[in-house]
């Protein structure tokens, strides 16, 4: 079945410290590296024989500019020039504009409403992955913190077709939003409080334990900030950060 578009399809990994970074990432997640021969700063995530996402090091430009290190999902779009342009007259912006690589595709980096970055991806030929559940290794969830998680999904609705999957109240948290698109989930979004980060999507990978895993963060030189614990429906999750600063999180399916 093709992947149908509104999907996370690749993830990239924006860096001060790329050495570490496939060390790290080798140690907690067991994925390789390759070399994309079409850019030679630019090196791709290997989970087994499949390409997943990239690895890239920060200008100094940006560095100045007060960028921290950060992973940034990215959405299969059939247009990537249009879906910009209408990311805009929804309330959004555009935070780098569309681009074309050769022998892979268009891309664009876009701000929704609330600050949040999330880039667009229309590939030169079928989009990696595969429908149904994500397997060890890959992307399995994408949960955004965002200012008005109503107004947020309006936008992405809007721009994605993704569909209201569900809501849970978590109480003083408020309520956490599941989306998703033609019967397949794709992640939650909920409102930040005020002592939390600004607007950002944070990413999950599947793993075989999610508390292995977080221990195997700490070894690695990494951070776990929450975690890990056991969410609604029995799922096991905990939120790190890389050597570096990059958030993650880590999960496993009940």
């Amino acid at each position: 079945m093709p992947i149908p578009e509104g999907s996370f399809v690749w993830h990239d990994l924006a860096t001060t410290d790329i050495p570490g970074a496939k060390s790290f990432y080798q140690a907690v997640l067991r994925w390789t590296t390759k070399p994309w021969e079409d850019a030679q700063v630019y090196t791709m995530w290997m989970n087994g024989d499949t390409p997943i996402g990239g690895l890239a090091p920060m200008s100094e430009k940006r560095v100045a500019a007060g960028e921290s290190p950060h992973w940034l999902p990215f959405v299969y779009v059939y247009d990537v020039d249009a879906c910009t342009r209408q990311a805009v007259k929804l309330g959004g912006s555009i935070r780098k504009p569309p681009k074309e690589f050769p022998n892979a595709g268009s891309w664009s980096v876009i701000r929704d409403p609330a600050g949040a970055m999330i880039g667009l991806f229309e590939p030169t030929q079928s989009p990696l992955g595969h429908t149904g559940a994500a397997r060890r290794g890959e992307f399995s969830w994408h949960e955004l913190r965002t200012t008005d998680y109503k107004v947020t999904f309006d936008f992405y609705s809007k721009l994605f077709r993704w569909e209201k999957m569900d809501e849970h109240d978590m109480g003083e948290m408020g309520v956490y939003l599941i989306f998703g698109h033609k019967g397949q989930t794709y992640g939650g979004m909920f409102n930040r409080t005020s002592d939390m980060p600004a607007p950002d999507w944070l990413s999950y990978v599947r793993v075989d334990n999610a508390t292995a895993a977080a221990e195997s963060v700490k070894q690695a030189g990494g951070t776990v900030l929450r975690g890990p614990h056991e969410v609604p429906g029995g799922d096991m999750i905990a939120m790190c950060a890389d050597p570096a600063g990059a958030m993650f999180a880590v999960h496993t399916p009940k």
